[in-house]
C-alpha cells in the first residue's frame, strides 16, 4: 500500500484523519504531536493555567472518540478548535470564576508592578497583566482576541469555530479590544 505524503514528506491532516478513522492509533498520535502545542496555548489564553493539562487531555480525548463521525475531514484544524472551544466553555461555565478572583489577581500584578524594576521581571509583569487583561473579558470575547489575534485566525474560521455570525466576530473583536486597552491603560501601561 502506498502511503501519500506532501511536498515534505509528511502525511497531510486529511491523510492522518482518514486513517484515524480506520482506528490507526499511530496516525492520531502524529495529529496530537502536531497540534498539541497550539491546543494548548489556546486553552491557556482562554482558561489560564489552572488544569491546562487535563483540559488538554479532555480535548484529545473528545477528538478521539468524535473522530470517526468526523465528515468533513479536510476541516480538521477548525473542528478540533471547536472541540477546543467548547472544552474551554464547559470548564468556564462549571468554574463559573468570581469576581474576587479577578481583583486577587489585579492587585498581584500591581504590587509585583511596585516591586520589579529589572528587565526580566519586567516582560513577566506585562506578561501577567496581558494575562490578567485577558482574564477580565468574558469568555466570548477572550476566545475571538485569542483565536484571531493570537492564534492568527482569520476572522471567518473564528466564526466556524465558535459557531456565531462573521459580524458577531468582528463586534466582540471590536469590543474586546476595547476593554483589553482601557484595562492596560487601568493598570499605567500607555498604548
Amino acid at each position: 500500500m502506498k502511503v501519500l505524503a506532501n511536498n515534505h514528506g509528511e502525511m497531510t491532516d486529511l491523510e492522518l484523519v482518514r486513517k484515524c478513522q480506520k482506528g490507526d492509533e499511530n496516525s492520531f498520535r502524529l495529529l496530537y504531536q502536531r497540534y498539541q502545542h497550539k491546543v494548548r496555548a489556546t486553552l491557556y489564553q482562554l482558561c489560564g493555567s489552572e488544569l491546562l493539562d487535563d483540559l488538554q487531555q479532555e480535548v484529545f480525548l473528545k477528538t478521539w472518540k468524535a473522530l470517526p463521525k468526523l465528515r468533513e475531514a479536510k476541516y480538521f484544524s477548525t473542528w478540533l478548535y471547536r472541540i477546543c472551544w467548547n472544552v474551554a466553555s464547559d470548564h468556564s461555565l462549571a468554574r463559573k470564576r468570581d469576581h474576587h478572583r479577578q481583583v486577587a489577581q489585579t492587585d498581584l500584578v500591581k504590587q509585583k508592578s511596585r516591586n520589579h524594576h529589572q528587565t526580566d521581571l519586567l516582560q513577566l509583569h506585562y506578561q501577567e497583566l496581558i494575562q490578567s487583561a485577558l482574564q477580565n473579558l468574558n469568555l466570548e470575547h477572550r476566545a475571538v482576541v485569542v483565536l484571531h489575534d493570537l492564534e492568527d485566525m482569520p476572522q471567518k474560521e473564528v466564526a466556524e469555530i465558535l459557531s456565531i455570525p462573521l459580524g458577531t466576530v468582528k463586534s466582540r473583536l471590536f469590543t474586546a479590544r476595547k476593554s483589553l486597552r482601557q484595562f492596560l491603560e487601568l493598570q499605567g501601561v500607555n498604548l
